[in-house]
């Protein structure tokens, strides 16, 4: 009875939508168009120094969303889809799609409208998330002084403030009415204080929303745009926005969660480098941060977007090749309050240092799906799908750190879920010892990674002795809802259980069908 009640309840709470709060149980498979998939399925050589258009496309995507969905991903952020420059500048191609010409027109290079729908259509289809990037504070110029006649529809002087480059951070006047780039590629920053211009601004992302069904919005430089410019903005688009706010203060970034839905948690990213780069990080300045965005944020950690990669930033495994730091550091998104989002090519390995070098073509991986790192992908997010569905708190309540005995070692509590990590690197043996793990006495647990199975001691503290430096991630056997080896094979079973379990189940997370089937064959249950 009570396995039919959380099915019912699945069920009733699926629906199909896209409001802020419902992308709060989200992963986000995070994407370059240019660099993805093409649409025929070849591979041609894409040499990232040249910063050429390599021939990604938005059919390639549509292509290829089982290799999303099957690493369990259930949103994708695809680049900014608007008609850029187009031939050379001194610094290559507008491939990344952030150098904007024409806000009303679509970037050819990546395909139609049609296609563009399509690829919504698909997304829609399979229940998974449509968010397109897209960039207000300016529009691209290929010299100094730029040819403001290119732009459209701001093609006065006038919709732009007057030049002059940011070179005081400090001076947040300066950040938001001066250019970025520099004389080679100007990047003219728009007037965002001219009524005309808002007004624009306003109409176009309402329409690019209905026209191709988006989903969610990630806003590029929103600090370079005065805060009060940006809640009818978010209005007018109707749905989930996440702002990119680069600073390392939560302090500072903190205001931006007033005027916004969400913003990229970069101050905690910082100390997440730093804590695992090394094993001499610092543990304790990635919990002190997390916990000021959980006091300081407008709704806590909750609906930020966690992170160990992007676009703009080098890949984390071209930092360390430790393979046990990868995959504490790769953990980290999956285990605490905010949305995880992981960038397309980690779990390949990828390892291209800064911009350019980060951008590499997914094609030449082969999409090879029998990977350490995409089943360690796979895992994270069954498994977090599995705590979701195991307490109905699990996305409101805070994430807490526990004290673990040692400086290289920490534990962060999400119940059902004890997440163990550590930075003493693949050659260490690190113990935890948690004495108030939140577990009932003598409760069976598993380690999700693994399939190593403990149980907890009398007061439902855990004493974890580790091996080769890897995470461990603990949950009691009874929240899985089916064997823990199953886990790193439900994603790829996920068409097999929409077709078993019928129509209603593609309005269902893929763990949560699979959940369905394990329980329809424990209960001879019938949809």
């Amino acid at each position: 009875m009570k396995q039919a009640a959380f099915i019912t309840s699945l069920l009733a709470t699926s629906a199909f939508a896209a409001t802020a709060d419902q992308w709060r149980n989200r992963t986000i498979y995070q994407l370059i168009t240019d660099r993805f998939a093409t649409s025929d399925g070849s591979s041609p050589a894409c040499d990232t120094s040249q910063r050429q258009y390599c021939g990604g496309t938005w059919k390639g995507i549509v292509q290829k969303l089982d290799y999303i969905q099957n690493m369990g991903f259930d949103a994708i952020w695809i680049s900014p889809v608007v008609a850029n420059v187009e031939g050379n500048t001194t610094y290559g191609q507008a491939f990344h799609g952030y150098w904007t010409q024409d806000i009303n027109s679509l970037n050819s290079h990546f395909g139609s409208a049609d296609d563009l729908k399509a690829l919504s259509t698909a997304l829609h289809a399979r229940n998974m998330y449509l968010m397109v990037d897209v960039v207000v504070n300016h529009m691209a110029g290929t010299a100094d002084p730029p040819n403001y006649s290119a732009f459209q529809p701001f093609s006065s002087q006038s919709d732009f403030h007057s030049e002059c480059f940011v070179s005081n951070y400090d001076n947040q006047t300066e950040v938001e009415q001066c250019w970025l780039g520099d004389k080679n590629v100007p990047l003219v920053d728009i007037n965002t204080e001219d009524d005309g211009v808002v007004s624009t601004m306003n109409n176009w992302i309402s329409t690019l929303v209905s026209n191709y069904s988006v989903d969610g919005i990630r806003i590029d430089t929103v600090k370079h745009v005065r805060k009060d410019f940006w809640p009818d903005f978010a209005k007018s688009a109707g749905v989930f926005t996440i702002g990119e706010v680069l600073n390392n203060e939560t302090s500072y970034v903190s205001a931006y969660t007033q005027v916004l839905d969400s913003v990229l948690d970069y101050p905690t990213w910082f100390p997440l480098v730093a804590a695992f780069q090394t094993s001499f990080g610092n543990l304790s300045a990635l919990a002190s941060t997390v916990q000021q965005g959980q006091s300081s944020y407008k709704n806590g950690e909750f609906m930020t977007g966690a992170f160990l990669e992007n676009h703009d930033q080098p890949r984390f495994q071209s930092l360390t090749q430790d393979s046990a730091l990868i995959k504490n550091a790769m953990t980290w998104p999956f285990i605490q309050d905010a949305i995880p989002i992981l960038y397309y090519g980690q779990e390949q390995s990828y390892a291209g240092g800064a911009d350019p070098a980060n951008r590499e073509a997914l094609w030449l991986s082969g999409y090879v799906e029998d990977k350490p790192l995409v089943t360690h992908v796979k895992t994270l997010n069954a498994a977090r799908k599995a705590a979701i569905a195991a307490n109905s708190g699990y996305l409101t309540t805070a994430a807490k750190f526990l004290s673990t005995g040692s400086e290289s070692t920490m534990a962060i509590l999400k119940t059902p879920m004890l997440a163990l990590l550590t930075n003493g690197g693949n050659s260490s043996t690190p113990k935890w010892t948690v004495s108030d793990a939140g577990f009932q006495a003598n409760e069976a647990l598993v380690d999700i990674l693994t399939c190593s199975t403990l149980n907890a001691d009398s007061n439902g503290g855990v004493t974890v002795q580790g091996t080769g430096g890897n995470p461990q991630v603990l949950m009691p056997t009874s929240a899985l809802g089916t064997s823990c080896s199953n886990l790193t094979t439900t994603t790829q079973q996920s068409s097999a259980a929409r077709g078993w379990v019928g129509a209603a189940s593609d309005s269902l997370p893929v763990f949560a069908a699979l959940l369905l089937a394990g329980w329809a064959a424990q209960s001879s249950l019938v949809l």
